[in-house]
C-alpha cells in the first residue's frame, strides 16, 4: 500500500512519500515550483543529513544516501496522487491606471483573462487591492486607491465573473511597486492587483 504525504504549505516544491509493506524505502523529491524557481530542502534522518537543491533529485528520508536524480515516470508513479491533489496556485494580475481612476487600454484588455482564470477554479476567492503613486496627500491617495479597486471589482462583476468571495481594499501609496520618494509621478505605482485563488 502506498500513502502519499504532500507538504504544500511548508515546502511547496517538495513531495514526500512513505512507502509501506511491499515498497522499497521512504524518500523525498525536490520539484520545481510553477514559477520556475527551485528551492532547497535538508533531509535529516537517523543515518545522516542531506541537502537537496536540484529539481528532480531525491534522497532517502533516513539521510543515508546523497541526493540523486529520480526518473520522471517514477515521480509520477509514486507521487501522482499527491501531485493531483495540490491546490491551484494563486494567479496575480496587475492592472495599470491613467492618473485618475481610468484603466489603461492594455489593462482593460486583461479583464477577460482574469474572468477566464476564475472560471477554471472550483471555488474562487478574489482580492482586489488598489495602489497609487506618491503624488498628493496620503489620505487622498488611500481614497483614490479604493476607488480604483472598486472600479476593477465592478468591471469584473459586470462582465460576469463568478466567485465565492471578493475582498476590495486600498493600500494607497503604501507598498509601492517602484520605490520613489514623496511627490513622484510613477505610472507603475498607479495600479490594482487582482489575486485569483
Amino acid at each position: 500500500m502506498v500513502a502519499g504525504i504532500f507538504r504544500s504549505l511548508i515546502i511547496p516544491s517538495v513531495l514526500a512519500l512513505l512507502l509501506q509493506a511491499c515498497a522499497s524505502e521512504s524518500y523525498i523529491v525536490l520539484l520545481e515550483n510553477p514559477d520556475g524557481h527551485t528551492g532547497a530542502v535538508t533531509v535529516s534522518g537517523s543515518k545522516g543529513k542531506q541537502l537537496i537543491k536540484t529539481a528532480g533529485d531525491g534522497a532517502l528520508l533516513d539521510g543515508s544516501q546523497a541526493p540523486a536524480p529520480v526518473a520522471a515516470d517514477k515521480i509520477r508513479k509514486d507521487f501522482g496522487e499527491a501531485m493531483a491533489a495540490r491546490p491551484q496556485i494563486p494567479k496575480r494580475f496587475i492592472l495599470y491606471f491613467q492618473s485618475d481612476a481610468t484603466l489603461t487600454i492594455e489593462s482593460e484588455g486583461q479583464l477577460p483573462a482574469i474572468i477566464a482564470e476564475a472560471a477554471g477554479r472550483p471555488v474562487v476567492d478574489v482580492s482586489v487591492v488598489g495602489h497609487t503613486d506618491t503624488m498628493g496627500k496620503a489620505d487622498d491617495n488611500a481614497a483614490l486607491a479604493l476607488v480604483r479597486a472598486t472600479v476593477v471589482a465592478n468591471l469584473l462583476k459586470e462582465k460576469g465573473m463568478k466567485y465565492h468571495d471578493m475582498t476590495i481594499e486600498s493600500h494607497g501609496e503604501r507598498n509601492l511597486l517602484v520605490s520613489t520618494p514623496d511627490e513622484v509621478y510613477e505610472p507603475k505605482n498607479r495600479r490594482v492587483e487582482v489575486s485569483v485563488r
